[in-house]
């Protein structure tokens, strides 16, 4: 049930039941995630009710910007529902095929929408959680911000757009969170580009206030725009990964996986040692092969389209779960817990070059 835009404070009907509620006041749709206890990790349902009420706003005059955010204290959203997608491949159903063609389409909505976004990327933003706010118009992070693209560390590759927003992200800074997965807070993340605005967590009270009271002009977008610049900062000082920016990009950029591993242990570049040996640990816990096709997949989406990056995810999803480490992945961290995943193959050195491209063989770029 869409919200309706004539009343201040407009709840949708089954707002109780919903794990997305719906809100509209002050001609701004309001749209919150709400499985606090689950950190607000996306299910199928979640992604149909966030595209149909974005779907009836797009076309509702009456609504004049979108604000997304994610209920409790933890998490925005901390990425899919990946328990859920696992139990469907074992069981032989399809819901892990519909989930990503559909949480893709969402995301390429939120890219595209007519109407501003803004996204409040308080607490994690993880995995699908990210491929719904880097689309947004104006992405607000907190103190309380961790944003990550962690997929390597379950066997998978970073998708939700990561192939588009990823490598467009300067240097190499893109490629290295894709492939390490690692978290960075609200200082990397203006640093990066992942995020516009940071506003401390007990001032976002303050900023709903003045959405509800906010007067309206021709161009809704300017208007959010002069809120936060009056509440907001642009840019924090001591981003981490500036320091780290030319050890990145050298290690970063070299050919592959294995090239960049053996290097970050016996290369140091701008007193990078420790974060080099560090960086080099936390790789060999990851899987191989998605590290590896993480890497291709990035350096070719640095060149495709938004449209061709999500049909290059797709193409990789519809093998993955068959030839690839998620299922393993999902096993030893979600499932059985024994984080001890047996990765295939088990390390760098037993990469197959020709098996990792073959997951890229036969597709074919729009109009290509």
């Amino acid at each position: 049930m869409t919200a309706q835009a004539s009343s201040p404070r407009t709840p949708s009907m089954d707002a109780t039941h919903n794990e997305v509620l719906a809100e509209v006041r002050n001609h701004i749709g309001h749209l919150t995630l709400n499985r606090p206890a689950g950190l607000n990790a996306l299910t199928l349902d979640m992604v149909r009710q966030l595209q149909r009420h974005l779907d009836a706003w797009a076309g509702d005059d009456r609504i004049r910007a979108v604000v997304l955010r994610g209920a409790g204290e933890k998490a925005f959203c901390a990425g899919g529902d990946i328990r859920s997608l696992y139990d469907s491949h074992k069981s032989g159903d399809t819901l892990h095929e519909d989930f990503f063609v559909e949480e893709y389409a969402l995301d390429l909505t939120i890219h595209r929408y007519r109407k501003p976004v803004l996204a409040l990327m308080d607490g994690f933003v993880l995995g699908g959680g990210m491929g719904l706010v880097q689309g947004a118009d104006l992405r607000v992070v907190t103190e309380k911000s961790r944003l990550a693209m962690p997929e390597t560390a379950i066997g998978y590759f970073p998708d939700v757009g990561g192939s588009y927003f990823l490598p467009r992200i300067p240097g190499e800074l893109g490629v290295y969170l894709g492939v390490t997965g690692v978290q960075v807070r609200a200082a990397d993340a203006l640093y990066c580009g992942l995020a516009d605005w940071y506003l401390e967590s007990a001032a976002l009270a303050t900023l709903d206030e003045r959405l509800d009271s906010l007067q309206w002009h021709d161009t809704p977008l300017k208007d959010l725009q002069g809120l936060l610049a009056g509440l907001a900062v642009q840019t924090l000082p001591d981003a981490p990964l500036q320091a780290l920016r030319p050890a990145i990009d050298h290690f970063f950029a070299l050919p592959d996986v294995p090239s960049i591993v053996e290097q970050l242990r016996s290369v140091t570049v701008a007193d990078s040692h420790e974060w080099g040996t560090a960086t080099a640990d936390l790789m060999e816990t990851r899987s191989p092969l998605a590290m590896a096709v993480t890497l291709e997949m990035l350096r070719r989406g640095r060149h495709l389209s938004l449209d061709d990056c999500f049909a290059l995810e797709l193409h990789l999803d519809r093998q993955w779960f068959e030839r690839g480490d998620l299922i393993e992945g999902v096993r030893a961290l979600l499932i059985d817990k024994d984080k001890s995943p047996r990765w295939n193959p088990p390390t760098l050195k037993a990469l197959d070059a020709a098996r990792v491209a073959g997951f890229f063989h036969g597709f074919a770029e729009s109009g290509s």
